[in-house]
């Protein structure tokens, strides 16, 4: 089954479909993406590195899979991911694990809870996380909802890279523009406006372009589609 009908096959199971595009478009220095409606230009830069804490999977082996929703309910949000390899002039980089993962619309975490970080109790659920291998493009893609938020964070999505042996290549974070966060934040199931703005953020406030997504389209009652270039 072709990738677009595998994942709009599942986007339909959710009860809503996000718009699929044709071409997963990757960034390069010659690439000029969207964010806010303002185009910004991609560059090969290496991805910020970031922490995969307080909540990483604990084990991506167990959740290879596209569809991560499980449960959750929220705005559908499709994923899409692209790998380039910095020291191949930013080709795209195949045959790569992508382990995905982020809260639900209430800002908890699957795998984690029952303590002061986390009160609500999700240990032996696995909502929201999944592993991917990227293709011959360096691409992979996810389906989900868009993540809500929590205390002391901006609104963010966690990547880590690994080879082919399983070992750790990057691992870094996507943040949101404010004015779509604010859109998908005043709908049913989440918490309202974010308490924390990327500026502000301990772990975006020096790394906030690296860590911006590229581009992002949709609404909320269609879905939205998310694209992200990551270099390593």
């Amino acid at each position: 089954m072709k990738r677009n009908e595998f994942l709009k096959k599942g986007l339909i199971g959710m009860g809503t479909i996000v718009a699929i595009p044709t071409v997963f478009n990757s960034c390069s220095s010659d690439d000029d993406a969207t964010v806010d409606g303002e185009n910004v230009v991609g560059d090969c830069t290496l991805s910020p590195s970031e922490t995969a804490g307080p909540f990483p999977i604990m084990t991506p082996a167990d959740l290879v899979q596209a569809n991560i929703v499980s449960d959750r309910n929220g705005v559908a949000l499709l994923i899409n991911i692209t790998v380039q390899d910095q020291s191949d002039d930013c080709n795209p980089l195949s045959g790569v694990y992508v382990d995905l993962w982020h809260c639900d619309a209430e800002g908890n975490y699957s795998e984690y809870g029952g303590t002061q970080m986390q009160s609500t109790d999700y240990t032996d659920v696995h909502f929201l996380r999944g592993r991917q291998l990227t293709d011959e493009n360096g691409q992979v893609s996810f389906i989900s909802i868009f993540p809500g938020w929590y205390n002391g964070r901006a609104p963010h999505i966690h990547l880590e890279i690994l080879d082919s042996n399983e070992n750790s290549i990057r691992v870094t974070q996507i943040a949101f523009p404010k004015d779509v966060c604010d859109t998908v934040y005043a709908t049913l199931g989440y918490n309202g406006e974010a308490n924390t703005l990327n500026a502000n953020d301990n772990v975006f406030s020096d790394s906030l372009s690296g860590n911006m997504l590229d581009s992002i389209t949709g609404n909320t009652s269609d879905g939205y589609t998310l694209l992200k270039t990551v270099v390593v």
